[in-house]
């Protein structure tokens, strides 16, 4: 899930877990993990819209506003996947369980934050919550509905999570105007509170007997070397290639290869390396990095390009990312079936390049503050193209490697999108800081920064065409 969007492979990890041996009441066991969902999809998509409001208020720079959404996202993308093994070693009900309540005790915090700093601090700490809850959600869902009903389920699952997902940009932006900026984090808690509840209730604990060890060592490294590149892409924006955002980068980078280091040593790794000597994975995930940074660092600029250039309010500026989330929730279903009879080559070359061409229709109109000739046509052909790519990325990823891997393959391509939403947001800086001088710059930054988006997602295009083939599974 990035920005409140589903993530490739969701649908995967589910498949992927093993029903429970115990009997749950699948009625209750759905329901929880729809909220348990629904508190990241809701925070990802309702909190873009808070961020120029919460800026005003708050003070800070245009690195402050980044770290409001990369403190989250970063917690994310770098512990997902050793969520997701804590889960299956520790147990699914128990893991989630204690990330609701971190993110929503967070979430707290983050409503009543004095400050920018600890309203980032407490976003960081949302992360780690929603790293735990979200891998334990999925496997919740897979391990209580047999191979019959976990169909149905996944349906289900999905569509409310995709509804949720259009809903948080409308509500975040009335929560916003009506009430405060601090209503969207504290709507969090009923939510939680009822999502804890139905899960004690209903959920059966399962793990996974032959579980290895949680990779803490690759955790660390891979949370240190994005934090501390990120960190360097966020303060080359605001001051400048200092020597001190080259050595923040070089760390980074040094980092991160430890982390493969550890990877290649450890007993039970949270990305099996061995993984990317299939073509097709190492293509998807390629595909994957591209078109979700394109999209991340999209729907990042968005709201500010509506609100403070074109003076929508915020609630009018939610909705208008309506048929964004409307068209991925209602294609998504409908693409998985069309890629089941034509190949995921052809829908993962064209889905990225009607991306493509939407983020190229929001770059020509930027200086068009009407909705219907300046925004909808663009989001119409960016949610074609995503609703077109993401469930035939799902086929790609699990088609592509052996039945075994088919758990870490999902989860090492979750988090590459996730990555992929960080990066570009911290790139997104180099069009909010000149955003200083007026509108006219901040259109200019949008502007090149759409078209960066429509060259990331046609190169995501011709990677989905070259990289992905129809050899059977290995």
């Amino acid at each position: 899930m990035t920005h409140g969007v589903l993530s490739p492979c969701d649908r995967g990890v589910v498949e992927t877990t093993a029903p429970c041996a115990e009997p749950a009441d699948g009625r209750l066991v759905l329901a929880g993990t729809v909220l348990g969902s629904s508190l990241a999809f809701i925070d990802g998509s309702a909190v873009n819209l808070t961020l120029p409001v919460i800026q005003q208020q708050l003070g800070g720079d245009a690195a402050g506003a980044q770290w409001i959404m990369n403190a989250y996202a970063l917690m994310l993308g770098a512990l997902v996947l050793a969520g997701g093994a804590a889960a299956d070693r520790y147990g699914r009900r128990r893991v989630f369980v204690v990330g609701v309540v971190l993110f929503s005790a967070a979430s707290a915090l983050c409503g009543a934050a004095p400050s920018l700093e600890l309203l980032i601090i407490a976003r960081a700490v949302q992360g780690i919550g929603a790293a735990l809850l979200v891998p334990a959600s999925l496997a919740l869902l897979g391990a209580s509905f047999d191979e019959k009903g976990r169909g149905r389920a996944v349906g289900v699952w999905a569509g409310a999570s995709g509804l949720m997902s259009a809903i948080g940009p409308v509500l975040g932006g009335w929560l916003t105007d009506a009430v405060s900026w601090r209503a969207v984090f504290l709507i969090n808690l009923p939510l939680a509170a009822l999502a804890v509840w139905l899960i004690l209730a209903g959920a059966r604990e399962s793990r996974v007997p032959a579980a290895g060890s949680v990779d803490w060592a690759g955790a660390i490294c891979a949370t240190l070397g994005l934090t501390a590149f990120t960190w360097s892409l966020t303060q080359a924006s605001s001051v400048g290639m200092s020597a001190g955002v080259w050595a923040l980068g070089v760390a980074g980078l040094l980092l991160v290869g430890a982390f493969l280091w550890v990877e290649r040593h450890a007993e039970s790794p949270m990305v099996p390396l061995g993984l990317f000597k299939s073509r097709a994975f190492s293509g998807a995930n390629g595909l994957t990095l591209l078109l979700y940074a394109a999209f991340g660092g999209a729907l990042f600029l968005l709201p500010f390009q509506l609100i403070r250039v074109h003076h929508y309010p915020a609630t009018a500026a939610g909705a208008a990312l309506l048929p964004l989330s409307i068209g991925l929730a209602v294609l998504s279903p409908l693409s998985g079936a069309l890629s089941a009879r034509i190949g995921v080559r052809a829908m993962l070359t064209i889905g990225p390049l009607l991306a493509a061409a939407g983020f190229a229709g929001l770059a020509w109109s930027a200086h068009d503050g009407a909705y219907w000739t300046g925004v909808f046509p663009g989001l119409t052909l960016l949610a074609l193209g995503m609703g077109v790519a993401v469930a035939p990325l799902t086929d790609a990823v699990l088609g592509a490697v052996p039945s075994a891997y088919e758990g870490a393959a999902s989860g090492v391509n979750n988090a590459t999108a996730r990555i992929g939403g960080l990066l570009a947001v911290a790139l997104a800086g180099f069009v909010l800081a000149p955003s200083a001088a007026g509108a006219e710059a901040m259109t200019l930054g949008y502007q090149g920064a759409m078209l960066a988006a429509a060259f990331a997602a046609a190169a995501a295009g011709l990677i989905g065409a070259l990289a992905m083939g129809s050899a059977p599974k290995p």
